[in-house]
């Protein structure tokens, strides 16, 4: 099988993955989605092999190559559908909650004024998040309505993306949230996120620290739902612990797992060439 990994940055997990490919015997291509031209005119396009992992971060260069590659007839993982979805928050609750999948109120607002409004619904105390985005970046703890109205004011000035508010209610929950791995139809690991002293998010980007977490019935149900909502594939569920059960919170498409791998000891990057050596064959 000829194995393409595409890519915009190299991570560990890029490096850990084309390892694990080598060590498979499999042939395999790196190729920079910044050196792409993605020609309409050219079909039956055979370098690409028999299936491409997509591993881009921006959200914008992931879609619009998975789209490409999947019309030159390419098996991508994850779909361009999952991709779309995923990528936005906004989109990822609406199929959650589509499919009965516990997740935090949410209400989306475009303008200042609403967005103040809709703070207010969800009781004085939310979490704002961008729509599009990862590893924690300006998703901000509104504790007060001033606080709400200072960095609201503050997104008027910045992108048009970021002038779509989404806006969560906030969850009572221990000092730390929950990931799985889901590679197709498996949980095959999931991690405690705890937030570092000095900042209330989990992201390990920021110091979160990473512990071991067992799969519970529980934990494994949600997970495979909430994945197979979004379209499957390769997915990290990220899962609040609240009063009433656990509440899916985010999916991520090319979810990093450099932490995971040393706490739990479960090799993430060969279950992840296994995953797609077994669907090249379908």
């Amino acid at each position: 099988m000829k194995l393409s990994i595409l890519y915009d940055v190299i991570r560990w997990e890029e490096k850990a993955l084309h390892q694990a490919a080598l060590k498979r015997g499999m042939e395999i291509r790196m190729i920079d989605v910044k050196d792409m031209e993605m020609d309409s005119e050219v079909v039956g396009e055979d370098k690409y092999g028999d299936i491409i992992l997509q591993r881009t971060v921006s959200y914008y260069r992931s879609l619009h190559s998975t789209a490409y590659l999947e019309f030159l007839g390419k098996k991508v993982v994850n779909s361009l559908k999952t991709s779309i979805i995923t990528g936005n928050k906004f989109f990822t609750t609406l199929v959650l909650k589509k499919h009965g999948i516990p997740t935090p109120r949410t209400i989306v607002t475009v303008t200042e004024r609403a967005a103040l409004k809709a703070f207010d619904k969800l009781g004085g105390k939310a979490v704002l998040k961008p729509v599009i985005g990862s590893w924690g970046r300006l998703v901000a703890l509104l504790e007060n309505k001033i606080a709400a109205k200072a960095v609201i004011e503050s997104r008027e000035l910045m992108y048009p993306v970021y002038q779509i508010y989404y806006m969560q209610e906030f969850i009572n929950r221990p000092p730390r949230d929950i990931r799985t791995f889901v590679i197709g139809d498996q949980v095959v690991a999931a991690i405690y996120r705890y937030q570092p002293e000095d900042d209330w998010r989990t992201n390990t980007s920021r110091g979160g620290r990473a512990v071991k977490c067992e799969i519970t019935t529980e934990l494994e149900e949600i997970s495979l739902k909430a994945a197979k909502a979004v379209g499957g594939g390769v997915l990290g569920i990220d899962i609040m612990e609240s009063e009433n059960g656990y509440l899916v919170h985010e999916i991520n498409n090319t979810t990093e797992f450099r932490n995971t791998v040393p706490v739990t000891g479960i090799d993430i990057p060969a279950l992840i060439i296994e995953y797609l050596l077994s669907i090249s064959k379908k």
